[in-house]
């Protein structure tokens, strides 16, 4: 059972070391995607005029959520590759690029309407 934070290093062998690089690496480029889409978020927020109502909040909120998703998963795909490893089993299956591919067009898909609902320019 993977630890929420960090690997265990109870089983297994110290892993090469190369692959524990590449494997944070990887974490670091979904981190730097949640900044990214918190960053959009809270530019969304601060930045764009109020439009549909509610629908700056809600593109708002849409980033700011996809962005702590991707944070949240980032750490746990991590550590259960770490553990793998250490472990010589296989790096398990990631949901991860598909949940971001999913609240990316919805975003969009949800931007897009509210930019209709409100009128093009």
């Amino acid at each position: 059972m993977p630890h929420l934070f960090y690997p265990s290093r109870e089983q297994g062998h110290d892993p090469d070391y190369r692959f524990s690089l590449a494997n944070e690496r990887t974490f670091l480029a979904w981190i730097r995607t949640a900044l990214a889409l918190n960053a959009g978020g809270l530019a969304v927020a601060g930045l764009l005029p109020q439009f549909a109502g509610w629908g700056r909040e809600l593109l708002a909120l849409a980033l700011i959520g996809l962005g702590t998703i991707v944070s949240a998963g980032s750490v746990s795909r991590w550590v259960q590759n770490e553990e793998a490893m250490r472990t010589d089993a296989p790096l398990p299956p990631s949901r991860l690029p598909a949940v971001l591919s999913i609240g990316v067009m919805v975003t969009t898909v949800v931007g897009l309407a509210l930019l209709f609902i409100e009128g093009l320019p």
